[in-house]
């Protein structure tokens, strides 16, 4: 079952990766089932950019879209919001809203040049943290949310 899911997400995630900044194509991303989402934005991410490190655009922030900085602070939000940091369910709960969020902002995606390379080295961290949070171990989910929430606050130093 979760070959043929994969399967999917792949078939997913191909035409998800070459809808960025196609508006024509975004509604078909956004048509997709949640789970799928999930896991194509886990993908495209890792497959948009290199393993290259978040920089400033010559001293500067890059200017990003609006959606993408309403994107971060609705992740930023989320995190604030959540109460159940005992419970291992209700972090994957909030991860699972989490990766919504997370698809919204490559489904919304027009940036363009080296300023959507580093908005990629930005969120490609997430990944891994999401997946911490979805372990089913207390501690690392703890750990996850706490380097996630700090994560998110680099946003303002990198982008506009």
């Amino acid at each position: 079952m979760k070959k043929i899911s994969k399967l999917i997400t792949v078939v997913a995630i191909t035409l998800n990766l070459f809808s960025c900044g196609n508006t024509s194509e975004k509604k078909e991303v956004k048509e997709e089932t949640t789970k799928e989402t999930e896991v194509a934005t886990k993908t495209e991410a890792e497959q948009h950019n290199s393993d290259e490190e978040l920089t400033l655009n010559n001293g500067k922030r890059w200017e990003a879209n609006l959606e993408t900085t309403e994107g971060v602070k609705m992740l930023q939000m989320q995190l604030k919001g959540f109460s159940g940091k005992e419970s291992v369910e209700a972090y994957a709960t909030l991860t699972k809203e989490l990766e919504t969020t997370f698809a919204e902002i490559f489904a919304k995606c027009t940036m363009k040049g080296e300023a959507h390379n580093q908005l990629h080295n930005f969120l490609k961290p997430m990944l891994e943290l999401f997946d911490g949070m979805k372990s089913g171990d207390l501690n690392n989910c703890k750990k996850s949310y706490d380097i996630l929430t700090k994560h998110l606050t680099l946003y303002k130093e990198y982008f506009i």
